[in-house]
């Protein structure tokens, strides 16, 4: 019968050859024939046709007018994205098949309604980039396009939203909706409904981010004076000893009363889940330093009501300080302390931890505590996403998570093929027995293929890590570019050029996500450091016509070595992240190669059974600083990252179930605000 995925494809090509039907027929229209082409659309969707009756006609238009203007015109593939976008789908096209055109004709179609399209980035650079790359098609086809910013004050917000076509971040777009629900006038609202969203690298905002609520917070109540105390007791507590034979901590419960007087430790520590229990003798410790230091009535103690928050300092206090590394789950910058994204190894600006876990962290670096806030409004990505009639999605990497997209968003998959076959070489594994072999066989790995002259990328899971690597290659000599959360402006030309002969770039897991590397380095780039900023267009032009010429002969020197060389410093918690990473590599069908080296010291394989393992291979007679490379090996690293996903599957669910919850009253107290709102007579309302 043919998988599932087959039979989706199948069923795409009877349509793509309609729209292949049409495209004598759009070449054929003269220039200003396209904007009035358009208002014919409109006019047959205003005598009762549907979106799918025009589809043919109006991608054969799409695709020409993209050609007219950019140049471009779409292949087969790109064409069968489209149309998988505009059935409300996820379409999963590989790194380098083109997204952004994929895009344009499902937005053209759709926009035809007079609803309005909202087009979803991962950031407003790659926001601004994909709406004025695509202003000049959708110009030429007589549509207007908006792109919605972090800087913009309402008035701007609300034009571009009145656009056919708006581009923005899920931020942007999601703290509008609270925002909007917050006014006192109607006329202040700046957005327009849900109609139809095309997310981009949706797997990136509907799963890793899933998780993250977007919060409007006002001043709360003022407790800094709290943290600052504890923060100073912290020293005094000492975690528990865990039982050598199980290393787990012994069971407090079972025990009698004289075992459990000997315990020492003061608490208990969850790495998987981040969390800090007091045990028996914690508890009392606690007490015991409230009344030393007077923090406390004389006659009461921490078990009271009026008391027992004082636990919640202590045990923020302590996660503090044991679960959370500055540099890997934190930066301090500017005297603040900023969240950087385990996904992206971004900085998450303007974002804090709650229930006062960041005014812990602040107190444990000396920096200036910000008061607490008050909750004002809180939706979470995935059930601001839900209220889309119609909601859509592409990215390289969504196979894995089809259990997912369809039971949360009952969202289909379909896995376009690629354009040319890939041709990137993913080679085994390599297993170390401790981090720093690890470490010296990557540096060893850059500097043999940075003597051929192959480009290199790696990939890193933390800030700090890309920057022991770049100790490392800083030593051995090697020439190389950091990409991490610490230069965010810099990210796109570095990436662009990150295929040039001899290029090493190290980034951090998803930097420069969106930006495509071409084999030989980009001519465009280059033409633009050639000519300047304030360089005009004419300029311009004729400095790419001879950065093209220039790098027609890298593009073929790099691909006799074998294309872009992708490393990767570790398995990521989710297989989808390497096959994000491996992708970067063998775009429209060049060569490329993909390795992870791993060591038995990576989180993955620690919390994972990996002391078992490092046991076991030091048994048989591993020896550190010998890789060994196995299918076996893979499959346990591939189960491991099988179950943290489902476990990240399963807190995302839960979190949804209790969300829904809370849904349904922002509903339905929003509805009520907006008659209120839009009352004529307030007064009998009231009475009422």
């Amino acid at each position: 019968f043919g998988s599932q995925n087959e039979r989706d494809v199948k069923k795409l090509k009877p349509i793509v050859a309609a729209v292949n039907a049409k495209e004598e027929w759009a070449k054929s229209l003269a220039d200003d024939d396209f904007p009035k082409q358009t208002q014919i659309f409109k006019e047959r969707l205003a005598k009762g046709e549907s979106l799918d009756d025009i589809l043919p006609e109006a991608f054969a238009v799409a695709r020409e007018a993209a050609f007219r203007v950019r140049g471009e015109r779409a292949y087969d593939v790109q064409v069968m994205g489209s149309i998988v976008l505009h059935q409300g789908k996820i379409t999963e096209m590989k790194t380098g098949e083109g997204k952004t055109l994929v895009a344009v004709a499902p937005s053209y179609l759709n926009a035809l309604t007079g609803k309005g399209v909202h087009v979803v980035t991962v950031n407003d650079y790659l926001a601004e980039r994909d709406a004025e790359t695509m202003r000049p098609v959708f110009s030429f086809l007589g549509v207007t396009v908006g792109k919605i910013l972090s800087n913009m004050d309402n008035a701007v917000r609300k034009m571009n939203y009145n656009c056919d076509i708006t581009y923005g971040t899920n931020n942007e777009f999601g703290f509008d909706y609270l925002r909007d629900n917050m006014v006192n006038d109607m006329s202040m609202k700046v957005q327009r409904g849900f109609n139809y969203c095309i997310v981009d690298e949706i797997d990136s905002i509907l799963i890793d981010e899933a998780r993250t609520p977007l919060i409007i917070s006002g001043q709360g109540d003022d407790d800094t004076f709290k943290f600052y105390e504890v923060d100073k007791y912290v020293g005094l507590f000492e975690e528990m000893e865990k039982d050598p034979k199980t290393q787990d901590y012994p069971d407090e419960v079972e025990m009698l009363p004289e075992e459990r007087a000997a315990l020492k430790g003061d608490y208990k520590i969850d790495e998987k889940s981040k969390r800090v229990s007091f045990t028996n003798k914690g508890m009392n410790k606690i007490d015991e330093i409230l009344h030393a230091h007077n923090l406390i009535e004389p006659n009461t103690t921490v078990f009271d009501e009026q008391n027992f928050e004082w636990v919640h300092y202590f045990t923020q206090a302590i996660r503090a300080h044991v679960l959370y590394e500055k540099d890997v789950e934190y930066v301090v910058r500017d005297g603040k302390v900023e969240i950087v994204d385990e996904f992206t190894g971004r900085i998450l600006e303007g974002r804090r931890y709650s229930d006062g876990l960041h005014q812990a962290i602040e107190a444990k670096e000396h920096v200036r505590i910000a008061q607490r806030n008050r909750t004002m409004a809180t939706v979470t990505f995935q059930n601001f996403f839900r209220m889309y009639d119609k909601l859509s999605g592409m990215t390289g990497t969504a196979a894995t998570e089809a259990v997912e997209f369809s039971k949360i968003y009952k969202l289909d998959c379909v896995v376009i093929p690629t354009n040319k076959p890939v041709a990137r070489i993913d080679e085994n594994d390599e297993v170390y027995l401790n981090e720093s072999d690890k470490w010296n066989a990557i540096a060893k790995e850059i500097e043999e293929a940075h003597k051929k002259g192959q480009p290199v990328l790696v990939g890193t899971v933390s800030v700090e890590k890309s920057e022991h690597l770049s100790n490392l290659l800083t030593r051995k000599g090697i020439p190389h570019e950091v990409l991490n959360a610490k230069n965010h402006a810099r990210e796109a030309l570095i990436i662009a050029e990150a295929g040039a002969k001899g290029a090493v770039t190290v980034a951090t897991n998803m930097a420069g996500r969106g930006t495509d590397i071409k084999l030989g380095g980009s001519p465009e780039m280059r033409a633009r450091k050639r000519c300047g900023t304030d360089a005009t267009p004419e300029q311009y032009e004729s400095a790419l016509k001879i950065e093209r010429e220039n790098w027609q002969k890298d593009y073929e020197e790099v691909k006799n070595l074998g294309g872009l060389y992708v490393i990767g410093s570790e398995r990521h918690e989710s297989r989808r992240i390497d096959n994000q990473l491996r992708g970067r590599s063998g775009r429209q069908g060049d060569p490329g190669r993909s390795k992870f080296f791993i060591s038995m010291d990576d989180d993955l394989m620690r919390l994972f059974g990996g002391d078992r393992m490092k046991n076991i291979m030091t048994r048989i007679g591993m020896q550190p600083g010998e890789p060994i490379d196995h299918p076996w090996l893979n499959k346990g690293i591939a189960n491991a990252q099988k179950k943290v996903e489902e476990r990240n599957f399963e807190i995302r669910k839960n979190l949804i179930d209790y969300d829904d919850v809370l849904n349904e009253q922002r509903e339905f107290i929003y509805q009520q605000r907006d008659e209120i709102l839009t009352d004529e007579d307030l007064a009998e309302r009231i009475t009422d």
